[in-house]
């Protein structure tokens, strides 16, 4: 039975009246909508008015016979479906038939059932005809979506201010905005299909890309960062992402270049300025301390029960400046790259060493037990600037040693890991709590509680640090308990 909802409309055209009125009871109960006429033009008037899927024609009618009738048809719809009733039914006529368009044939006489099974197929090819149609014109339409999405989404990138360049897994650029090309001073002829490298000579960049294009990225962390140097007057920070699909799988990357050329001046200039401030200001506060020390050692014993504590103050407050202009002097030469001009093969071990050897007077001032582990037999030779070294030992050491109480033991721990040379320096001092732990490294922060209220220092030692290490390509950790101690690990390649 057909479903009414489907609308299909048939027209049956036979000048018999009892063949056409039974046909029209059949073909109502199947649930079909219904026209009858007795001959052709009748049919023709009604095809005026209304449009129908499939039409059922005598073959042998006054006037205008089925053949005729059905070749009128064709030229109103081509799509409708003829079916062919007559008496006078041979295999010439049907095969004449079936090359003009006439989709099956129906001889007289026929039982319902027969009639029933014609028009269900007919119904059916109709239904598979409109299903094809409406799934071509699906595809076309998602086609042409798919066409006017991609061109907008490539007239939005090529208008951005903001330079883009997409990467296939394999690394390969399959777009890149003008942007992006005028950012590296680059050709606006060129065009993607090459591996990036093909374009930016920066390794660096190459590498992070790559890696986020295979996939290598950290799901919970940060967007990757590389800063470049364009030209002696141009600086770029990229930032990359991975381009994942509704599977979470990588499609490649997408990286996006900020010029941070005003910054870097911003920033060279600030370094400039304190440099030159903190090297005008060390003169005259050596001179005051000097002085001061002088004045302590000619004061006489009447002069010491009154000024000795003031003079003292003084003293210790000019040391303290004294200390912060060094350390600010020491980020200013970070920065500007002058600290690890001096590179030499250095074996950290007996730096290390030497700088326990000396670091040891103020430990045993403190009555704590300062002493060097090594856990491998060999150490390779290091590259490196050995004042940058002794920065970054020493400081560590030294926060131990003030940042741990009378008695404390400090250890410092030597061993070899994968191409690099780990250094940790432990402590069962105070510790550093959790809060705290994230702002270590930021310029003049100090943990402030009742276990380093009297301990002087300018908040500048582990950022100093800090810069080393990265300058040095290494990396540095920090494991602490509250109350229990504090574990700085340094990661230095070989």
């Amino acid at each position: 039975m057909a479903d009414a909802s489907d609308a299909v409309k048939i027209i049956v055209v036979d000048d018999e009246r009892d063949i056409r009125e039974g046909i029209e009871r059949i073909l109502k109960r199947m649930g079909f909508t219904v026209f009858i006429a007795s001959q052709g033009q009748e049919a023709l008037a009604i095809l005026e008015k209304e449009t129908v899927s499939i039409a059922i024609l005598d073959l042998k009618m006054p006037g205008m016979d089925g053949m005729e009738l059905h070749s009128r048809i064709r030229a109103i719809d081509d799509n409708i479906i003829v079916i062919i009733i007559t008496g006078y039914a041979t295999i010439e006529t049907a095969i004449e038939a079936m090359k003009n368009g006439v989709y099956d044939f129906i001889p007289k006489p026929f039982e319902p059932e027969h009639l029933r099974i014609v028009v269900n197929r007919a119904h059916e090819k109709l239904r598979l005809t409109r299903e094809a149609e409406k799934l071509q014109a699906d595809r076309e339409r998602t086609l042409m979506d798919l066409d006017m999405e991609k061109s907008r989404i490539r007239t939005i990138i090529e208008s951005l201010p903001t330079a883009v360049v997409v990467t296939n897994t394999a690394g390969e650029v399959v777009l890149m905005n003008p942007a992006f090309l005028q950012s590296l001073d680059l050709d606006l002829s060129l065009t993607p299909g090459e591996k990036l490298g093909s374009y930016v000579s920066d390794d660096g960049l190459c590498n992070m890309v790559e890696k986020l294009s295979r996939g290598e990225f950290d799901k919970d962390g940060e967007a990757p960062t590389h800063e470049m140097k364009v030209s002696d007057n141009k600086y770029l920070m990229a930032r990359g992402q991975p381009v994942l699909n509704e599977r979470q799988e990588c499609m490649g990357a997408v990286v996006t270049l900020s010029n941070i050329t005003s910054l870097k001046m911003l920033d060279q200039l600030k370094s400039e300025f304190v440099a030159k401030v903190s090297h005008e200001l060390r003169s005259p506060l050596s001179t005051i301390h000097e002085q001061l020390a002088m004045v302590l050692n000619d004061m006489t014993e009447e002069e010491v029960d009154v000024d000795q504590n003031l003079i003292e103050r003084a003293k210790e407050k000019t040391h303290g400046l004294i200390s912060l202009i060094g350390d600010l002097l020491d980020l200013s030469r970070i920065e500007a790259g002058g600290i690890s001009h001096n590179i030499q093969s250095i074996q950290v071990v007996e730096l290390l060493k030497s700088i326990v050897e000396f670091l040891g007077i103020r430990a045993r001032s403190k009555k704590q037990t300062l002493g060097i582990e090594l856990t491998s037999d060999e150490f390779p030779l290091i590259n490196a600037d050995p004042m940058a070294l002794e920065s970054i030992f020493g400081n560590l050491i030294a926060n131990a040693i003030n940042y741990s109480p009378d008695g404390a033991n400090i250890m410092v721990k030597a061993r070899m890991a994968e191409k690099s040379i780990q250094v940790q320096v432990s402590d069962n001092g105070f510790g550093i709590p959790q809060r705290h732990r994230e702002k270590i490294f930021e310029r003049f922060f100090r943990v402030k509680d009742a276990n380093t209220r009297y301990i002087t220092g300018t908040g500048l030692g582990l950022p100093i640090v800090k810069g080393l290490v990265d300058s040095l390509n290494g990396s540095i950790e920090l494991e602490s308990e509250e109350g229990k101690g504090s574990t700085f690990t340094v990661t230095l390649p070989v």
